[in-house]
Formats: structure tokens, sequence, C-alpha cells
């Protein structure tokens, strides 16, 4: 399948909010999303807005650098929020639980080059780059026909 991109400019928190708010909507059982960039990019400012947008009573949305995994119950589905910069390698992605997820959750992922071979098809991948003050662009990539339409919907 050929992959297929475009950019986003992000130019503040809000818009980059917003984005993840109209992604969530769109999501479904099953989906992974991959966040990729350098630290303080805003991958877990993203990842806060479109776990909150999914959630049917909102509750506190911390990161998880340090516990590696929160879940979330949506309603009609989990959502996995996974910070992996720490792990040493991609057998620790299965301790977590995290290769399951990916069959019946969303799951959203930061640091997803540590997946290696784990990684899902048709995943959708994210990677954000800083430009000037507090702007963003975000790189939008995937191979999965599923996600096309869901794509137009989300960007308009």
């Amino acid at each position: 399948m050929p992959a297929r991109d475009f950019t986003l400019t992000l130019p503040d928190p809000d818009a980059t909010a917003d984005c993840a708010r109209r992604l969530g909507a769109v999501l479904r059982p099953g989906d992974t999303v991959l966040l990729s960039g350098g630290l303080g990019v805003g991958k877990t400012h993203f990842a806060r807005a479109l776990i909150q947008s999914r959630l049917p009573v909102p509750e506190d949305v911390p990161s998880p650098t340090f516990t590696l995994v929160q879940v979330y119950d949506a309603g009609e589905t989990e959502i996995w929020h996974a910070d992996l910069y720490r792990l040493s390698g991609p057998d620790e992605v299965i301790e977590l639980g995290l290769d399951a997820a990916f069959e019946d959750a969303i799951c959203l992922v930061e640091w997803p080059d540590r997946l290696g071979d784990m990684m899902p098809q048709g995943a959708l991948d994210l990677t954000f780059a800083p430009t000037e003050d507090d702007a963003r662009t975000l790189a939008v990539r995937w191979t999965a026909d599923t996600w096309n339409d869901r794509i137009t919907a989300w960007t308009r």
C-alpha cells in the first residue's frame, strides 16, 4: 500500500488541542495513533486533549511518563495512552499489555520507535516538530485505506 501524507501547521496550543479533539471524533476501537517528535513538541498535550474529548465523564489525564501506560474508559472502548520513552526494548511492550490493546482499544503511543517490529500495521503516524513561538507542524502519514475517509472528516 502506498503511503499518503500531508502536513498541518498548528499555530498554538489551542489549535493543537482542537486538532486532537477533531481526530478523537473519528477514532474507533482497534485504531493506533503513533505520536513522534522530540521532547516538548506537544505529543502529550495532543493526547490529553484527544482523550478528554472521548471521556463520558471528565477526569484528569496525566502524562504516562512514569507509569508508562494510562488506560481510560471511554464508554464503548478503552483508550490506552503509552509513553515508551523509558523502555529499553520492544519486549517490554508485551509486559505492558500494549500488544493486546492494539487489537480492540484506541491506542495513543508516544515514542513509537521503541516498538521496533511490534509496530502495528495500519497505524496513523503523527510527527510533531516545533517551528517558531508556540507553533508546530504536524506531519500526518498513513498507509491503510481505512483511514482515507476519516482523515478527510478530521481535517475539514
